[in-house]
């Protein structure tokens, strides 16, 4: 097989959780470039109907926009079965929708902590376990899981006091790993992304508090931009992947060097 074709997406169909904006519009486009069908879904539907339209003018691909909350699981199951319906097939899906919460850890609210473990982590399972569900009766599939670099290790109160978030990011290595091993005999390849620091709606207070802080910190001295992390996710997507499972790629301009 020549090698541009271990990385098309031609014929697969990509669920893309957190699809209208930030990362999860950045992994669509690449996915879309290489060829791929597309579900897009979130809470506000709004903003993946405006990916889709874009997506599908541009690379002429299919793209469903649907409303979901990952942490119901009617929701998701509505999604799997629409997708099912329109692609007959889910071969990709990246668990990408995220929450976060900013306070001292003597301080936060338990409300708060379990929003963000049970969008961040529960959601992640629950995506997982119904599309998993089609991948194992077809014996093939790629779960994308979104980490962070803040899963890596303790951050600075001072610039990121994100405790719940952290917590939440590591518990996807571990869930990675873990669903890697279980699964892999089935052909499927369950791999996360650790992105460092991308201006994003969600990050982007962190960044303008935090942003010398970061800079002094990235042996790139730039933050991540619309294109560094597509490559990546269509690599782990495509069949250029095959023989990688259980793995965290980690994409923060080498921070996690330093």
């Amino acid at each position: 097989m020549h090698v541009l074709e271990l990385f098309s997406l031609k014929g697969k169909t990509a669920i893309v959780t957190g699809g209208g904006r930030g990362l999860g519009a950045q992994i669509a486009q690449g996915f879309a470039e290489a060829g791929a069908n597309l579900v897009l879904c979130s809470r506000k539907v709004e903003n993946c109907e405006e990916v889709a339209a874009h997506l599908k003018k541009e690379c002429g691909v299919e793209v469903l926009a649907l409303s979901c909350d990952i942490t119901n699981r009617e929701e998701i199951d509505r999604v799997v079965e629409q997708t099912l319906e329109r692609f007959g097939s889910i071969d990709i899906l990246v668990n990408n929708s995220g929450a976060t919460w900013g306070a001292p850890a003597v301080d936060m609210p338990l409300e708060a902590w379990q929003k963000v473990l049970n969008v961040n982590v529960t959601g992640t399972f629950l995506f997982s376990q119904a599309v998993g569900r089609q991948m194992l009766e077809q014996k093939s599939g790629k779960i994308i899981n979104i980490s962070s670099v803040a899963s890596l290790g303790g951050t600075d109160p001072a610039v990121m006091d994100t405790i719940g978030y952290n917590t939440s990011k590591g518990a996807i290595n571990t869930f990675t790993k873990d669903l890697a091993v279980k699964w892999g005999p089935s052909n499927i390849q369950v791999n996360a992304i650790a992105p460092g620091f991308f201006p994003t709606k969600m990050s982007k207070v962190l960044i303008e508090h935090g942003k010398d802080h970061f800079l002094r910190g990235t042996p790139l001295k730039r933050f991540g931009s619309d294109t560094d992390l597509k490559g990546v996710a269509l690599f782990l997507a495509s069949k250029a992947s095959d023989y990688i499972t259980g793995d965290i790629v980690i994409v923060d301009g080498g921070s996690h060097a330093m």
